[in-house]
């Protein structure tokens, strides 16, 4: 607590009349883009299992969200412990199987329970809940589709098995390919939609995350096309100059050394 309380410090002396000029111009919604950047950053960290980074990037982005608060906390919204209070009073009103004296004995059980809470606390304040939740508009696409077909299954919205969801997929294929054929922009949109929408939950099935599959593709491909500039480099060929039977044929060399190294 003495180091939070440093830290804490720290963000008001920024912030204080005499304090530094960036940090007294920065408001929320300047100040939301750096709270996502920090996340991200404590994510690559946490893939990448380098500890130092996480504890170093899990402190930026509690500087992040103490600065913010802070923010409100000038103006007068509230308090900064009531934030605590309030985060604290939600985790115990939705674990009455541990505060409490009800009965859950797996995860399963748990996570229903969980949305029976939220629906009465949705209840309670006026709003109307749903069993998608209110995932953040913000959230990368890919990662939203897979929470939404997630949560849509907990009500038993949802495909039998990947089998089924791979048979989706194909059909949306076909879809997507026929208002290409009839070059229906609108059309073409809409269906490739449906089948990114479709291979997330074919992921999900599978058990796997596709934003984190996707991810690893990704950079399986920077990796790789670095290595393919390294070659073309190595023979004094601009990439730029080579053709795509010559890109191609040394991607494919690439390829095959990078599973290699892989398995290893």
């Amino acid at each position: 607590m003495e180091q939070f309380d440093r830290l804490i410090g720290i963000v008001k002396r920024l912030r204080a009349p005499d304090g530094c000029p960036w940090d007294r111009e920065q408001t929320p919604e300047t100040v939301k883009k750096y709270i996502l950047e920090e996340a991200y950053e404590l994510y690559d960290a946490i893939e990448a299992d380098n500890h130092e980074e996480v504890a170093e990037e899990l402190g930026d982005l509690l500087f992040m969200l103490i600065f913010l608060a802070n923010i409100f906390e000038e103006r007068g919204n509230w308090r900064f412990d009531q934030c605590l209070e309030k985060a604290a009073e939600k985790m115990i009103r939705r674990h009455p199987h541990i505060f409490g004296d009800v009965k859950l004995a797996s995860s399963e059980e748990v996570l229903a329970n969980w949305q029976v809470v939220k629906e009465a606390e949705a209840k309670e304040k006026g709003k109307k809940h749903s069993a998608l939740g209110n995932l953040p508009r913000a959230l990368p696409a890919l990662q939203k589709a897979f929470r939404l077909g997630e949560r849509a299954s907990r009500i038993g919205f949802d495909w039998k098995c990947a089998e089924d969801v791979l048979a989706k997929a194909e059909e949306e294929r076909n879809e997507l390919l026929d208002a290409i054929h009839k070059k229906d922009a609108i059309g073409i949109a809409n269906e490739l939609g449906d089948l990114m929408f479709s291979l997330a939950n074919f992921a999900r099935h599978l058990g796997l995350n596709p934003e984190d599959v996707l991810r690893q593709t990704n950079e399986r491909f920077i990796a790789r096309f670095l290595r393919m500039e390294e070659y073309f480099s190595l023979k004094d060929i601009s990439i730029r100059d080579a053709s795509l039977e010559e890109m191609d044929d040394v991607w494919k060399i690439v390829a095959s050394k990078q599973q290699e190294s892989s398995r290893d």
